[in-house]
């Protein structure tokens, strides 16, 4: 993780590049790069303020600030009306951890010890909420798709609805989390090295969250001239490249675990990011967009349906035996791959 800190050279360079009015290409991969180190500082923060609340409020801290980058990122884009952006980085990032991240740390682990095993229980509670999740997802996007006279006021209220009811799943799972937690060993891992102090942490907490708005307004605003230079869609920009900069030092970790045989802390990261973007995230921003007076529908496309839905199964599949191997891992990444492939051919 101290390897990233050296992208942080970008966060200058992409708001000089701003100001100086430097090609938009330019300008948006530097303000990606930027991003990356300024996340993992934010989750580093994250992780020492743990240290000093103990694992209840540490968890309430994870769950609220895991995604925090990729937050501000749609946040910006609402703002500036890319709700296409803002729909694919959901679903992107769901698709993103179920298949890159957890096949990527199943191969790594595997081909380090070999079959690796994790607590099954668990592993089936996170396949269950994830799969609840997408269905919570696919059922305004199925009901728009299920009637051409279905009125645009009825879509509003239903994704509205659902939003409630997602975040309520959400905080369900947290608590039962927190139950667990109780009932049992206290799963809280240690911090390894200096701890800094609480001060030290909010103000990281501060300067990066800071920083990320920043970065992030100048990114949302290179997109469009991006997408006209690549000849890629803003979609894919949204479902591929949105999710790894924002979420890319988690990522890291998880795989970093399952490389030290820590496969329950490493699923956790996975389907944890998962659930937070489609239970957390994904509502928050439907009431955010309406500060900007234009509501977000959690109505995606047939393809994003169809592809989730393949993902949490796959998912749910390989981790409800509770054991894990190289093969498997590569077979999720195999499934990326050809998904990444079909959303760039995507028109």
């Amino acid at each position: 993780m101290k390897y990233l800190k050296i992208l942080l050279v970008f966060v200058p360079l992409a708001i000089l590049g701003e100001l100086l009015h430097w090609n938009p290409l330019l300008v948006f991969a530097l303000s990606a790069l930027g991003v990356v180190p300024l996340a993992g500082l934010l989750g580093e923060a994250t992780e020492h303020l743990v240290v000093h609340t103990g694992p209840r409020v540490g968890g309430l801290l994870n769950a609220t600030l895991g995604n925090a980058a990729e937050l501000i990122i749609t946040i910006f884009a609402l703002r500036a009306g890319l709700f296409d952006l803002v729909k694919a980085s959901i679903t992107g990032s769901i698709i993103g951890n179920m298949l890159l991240i957890m096949g990527l740390s199943l191969m790594v682990g595997g081909l380090k010890h070999g079959h690796q095993r994790f607590n099954r229980s668990l592993a089936g509670v996170n396949a269950t909420q994830l799969l609840l999740a997408t269905a919570a997802l696919a059922i305004p996007s199925l009901f728009a798709f299920s009637t051409d006279q279905a009125h645009p006021l009825s879509v509003d209220a239903l994704s509205l609805w659902m939003a409630v009811v997602m975040i309520v799943l959400y905080l369900s799972g947290v608590l039962f989390s927190f139950r667990q937690k109780d009932e049992g060993h206290d799963q809280h891992d240690q911090h390894n090295g200096p701890v800094w102090r609480v001060r030290t942490s909010l103000l990281v907490l501060t300067v990066a969250t800071v920083f990320i708005a920043w970065l992030s307004e100048i990114l949302v605003g290179a997109v469009e001239p991006t997408v006209a230079v690549l000849g890629v869609s803003e979609f894919f920009l949204g479902i591929i490249i949105i999710p790894l900069v924002g979420n890319i030092a988690e990522h890291l970790v998880a795989v970093q675990v399952a490389f030290k045989n820590q496969m329950d802390l490493s699923l956790g990261i996975s389907v944890g990011s998962s659930l937070q973007i489609a239970l957390f995230v994904a509502p928050i921003l439907v009431f955010i967009s309406l500060l900007f007076g234009n509501e977000l529908t959690l109505v995606f496309n047939a393809f994003e349906i169809i592809t989730l839905f393949a993902a949490a199964l796959i998912a749910a599949f390989v981790s409800l035996d509770g054991e894990s191997n190289w093969l498997e891992g590569a077979q999720l990444l195999a499934l990326y791959i050809i998904v990444a492939l079909a959303f760039f051919f995507l028109p």
